[in-house]
């Protein structure tokens, strides 16, 4: 037993809350429906790998349910490897060897088996064909740097200097001196945690909101206090300014950390007045911003909209925009960048040397080539996306009339109102016919958003047409659905 094993533990009550709700409606098969569950739990992070989970009779009172059930529970996550156990010790969680991609290959592989459908990670399965020739050019650049020793922890100046032309061309003057490239933007948003919160301190954030964000907020033993986005017309959400401020008032966060451009999940999108306030807010309340903008290329339905720095805060050192390769480029292609004040620039690169010590060489070359021609290949990507999005927002109609679907004017997926609170079945039983699904309580704190489940639109259109068709077979299948009447057909292609 190692010591992480020791110090991670979730309380009875504390798992109770996070397990949702789980029970079947029938209120029968008690046990294999809290095994699906917590194996969900697993296998989408919410849960954490190496966490000791309470004792059975704990786990029965809390849940009120017989200790039989909790133990039967138990013995079928150890029979499949998501669970290890030791006498008089406890049981861990773990990741099982079969887990979906362990022993198959990636839907987006190039070669193998591609018989799963991956809805879970809203990624473009396939690089830009300008990646090709980047990659070419950029090993000829590769020379020129193999006499140093390769360490830049703020970033090669060709790439700091080229995604700085691009805020500027987007409407806030940069210079390269404004520009930390990091190791894509997850790096980013984790080393701004680092630089501006701390265990127990307060992070303010959207609710629903990216789960990785929520998982590094925890990782740096900060607490996430979520605002809930309000409803719009168009089912994508929207912001609720007037509230927002009175939390920070009240609440006094360390920071708050936003996605104004399509807002992952709901695809919302923040206008110029809410920007403005936003800015203003920081200023008056000292409050820095984590501003996600790695979506921000992907309009389909409209021009893009300016930086949330273009609204008074160029050189403010609270507010810090996230940037990416990885949604216009290729998800492979691990770049990532903060643009904030120089002085908070040169304050991030400090404290870098703690977390790494700079991001791969060649990749930097690669994306700052491809950064070069950023209009053409967004323009490419956004004609695809919009059909895309429209194939699949029509094909949910046909297949699923119940559901309500956003229709973001940007990004890479759409939030769906399921109409009941099912999202875990959901993607428990879909697994089961081999897509992968994000259920909607990935996206939140404490088991909210059972009633959403994110669905990316990034397969390609035959695979997507089939991932539906399964999809509807394990939505049929849940316990609640039966088959379709005459009158109420379930339309499939």
């Amino acid at each position: 037993m190692d010591r992480d094993d020791v110090e991670r533990r979730i309380g009875a009550r504390s798992f109770a809350r996070l397990l949702g709700d789980w029970r079947p409606p029938d209120g029968r098969r008690l046990a294999g429906a809290l095994a699906d569950r917590i194996r969900l739990l697993v296998l989408d992070g919410r849960l954490p790998l190496q966490t000791r989970v309470p004792a059975e009779r704990e786990l029965a009172t809390a849940l009120a349910v017989s200790r039989t059930t909790v133990a039967t529970c138990y013995d079928v996550l150890r029979d499949a490897g998501v669970l290890r156990s030791r006498r008089g010790a406890g049981s861990w969680t773990q990741l099982p060897a079969d887990t979906p991609g362990a022993v198959r290959a990636s839907p987006f592989s190039p070669h193998g088996d591609r018989s799963l459908f991956d809805l879970a990670h809203a990624a473009l399965p396939a690089p830009s064909p300008h990646l090709r020739a980047a990659a070419a050019a950029a090993v000829h650049d590769f020379d020129a740097h193999l006499g140093g020793h390769g360490y830049e922890l703020l970033g090669l100046h060709a790439l700091r200097a080229a995604v700085a032309d691009r805020f500027t061309a987007r409407g806030v003057p940069t210079s390269p001196e404004q520009v930390l490239v990091t190791s894509g933007a997850q790096n980013a948003i984790l080393l701004a945690l680092t630089a501006l919160a701390g265990p127990g301190d307060r992070v303010l954030v959207e609710h629903p909101t990216y789960p990785n964000a929520l998982d590094a907020v925890a990782a740096r033993g900060a607490r996430a206090v979520p605002v809930p986005m309000g409803p719009h017309a168009d089912g994508t959400g929207s912001w609720d300014l007037d509230l927002l401020t009175g939390v920070i008032r009240d609440v006094a966060p360390r920071l708050a950390y936003l996605i104004p451009d399509f807002q992952n999940p709901t695809g919302a999108l923040l206008d110029d007045a809410g920007r403005e306030r936003l800015v203003d807010l920081a200023r008056r309340t000292s409050t820095p911003l984590i501003v996600d903008e790695t979506l921000a290329e992907l309009s389909l339905d409209g021009p893009s909209m300016r930086p949330v720095a273009a609204y008074g805060a160029a050189d403010s050192p609270l507010v810090l925009t996230i940037g990416s390769a990885s949604k216009v480029f290729w998800g492979g292609l691990r770049v990532g960048w903060i643009r904030s004040s120089a002085a908070m620039v040169r304050r991030l690169a400090a404290l870098r040397a703690s977390v790494d010590l700079g991001s791969p060489v060649l990749e930097q070359l690669v994306a700052a080539r491809l950064m070069a021609d950023v209009d053409v290949i967004s323009a490419s990507r956004r004609a695809e996306l919009t059909a895309a999005r429209d194939h699949l927002l029509g094909r949910l109609t046909e297949a699923f009339p119940r559901w309500r679907p956003s229709r973001p004017g940007g990004g890479l997926s759409l939030w769906v109102d399921l109409d009941e609170p099912v999202s875990s079945r959901l993607t428990v039983a879909a697994r089961r016919y081999d897509v992968l699904l994000a259920a909607g309580p990935r996206f939140g704190l404490d088991g909210a958003f059972e009633r959403q489940l994110r669905m990316p639109y990034t397969l390609r259109r035959d695979r997507m047409d089939t991932a539906l068709e399964l999809l509807v077979a394990a939505w049929r299948g849940l316990d609640h659905v039966g088959p379709a009447a005459d009158d109420d057909p379930v339309a499939v292609a």
